[in-house]
């Protein structure tokens, strides 16, 4: 039986597994997105709560990780709705805990990377939430375009312009030579 038929049937292991395969790349996503760990994972389990409650509404099972995925933009979005507050950057290891590095790097080379790194991140932060979203959809979840634009329910064009006006934005924030946008 298929993962979304064992989830229609309420079988606890299919949850289990959804949250395994999916949790990781939601959390980073989210965290992303929020700038606070905490409401990365709030948003994570409203998530995954939303998902169980209204599974009998995914009709095609191979959509199921975007259809986690616009349940999560909805959740943040909603978060930074109801929140007016500013956010101090949360540190680089937090970004770290949610992926996976299977590469090892010499000192040098790892104290590059995490100054790189925190660079790039704390330079995202700076920006309205609308350009981050579709830098962390694009760039973080590699996703096309055309994902972008049906996850945030705006046509293609859009997504290229805030884009692009992301990439300037950054470029203008980010210390020269850090980075080819």
């Amino acid at each position: 039986m298929h993962l979304v038929e064992r989830l229609k049937q309420k079988e606890e292991e299919a949850y289990l597994e959804v949250m395994a395969a999916y949790g990781d790349y939601l959390l980073r996503t989210a965290f992303l997105l929020l700038k606070d760990y905490q409401l990365a994972e709030e948003a994570v389990q409203d998530t995954f709560v939303i998902t169980f409650q209204k599974i009998d509404q995914l009709e095609d099972e191979e959509k199921l990780k975007s259809w986690l995925t616009t349940i999560l933009l909805n959740r943040c979005r909603s978060q930074m709705r109801k929140s007016r507050w500013k956010v101090l950057l949360a540190p680089l290891d937090l970004i770290e805990r949610t992926k996976a590095d299977s590469q090892t790097l010499n000192p040098e080379n790892a104290l590059l990377f995490s100054e790189w790194h925190e660079s790039i991140s704390t330079s995202i932060q700076q920006l309205d939430y609308k350009y981050r979203e579709v830098i962390t959809l694009f760039y973080f979840n590699e996703m096309k375009i055309k994902d972008i634009a049906l996850f945030t329910n705006t046509n293609e064009n859009t997504v290229k312009s805030k884009l692009k006006r992301a990439r300037l934005l950054l470029k203008e924030i980010l210390p020269e030579g850090s980075i080819g946008i």
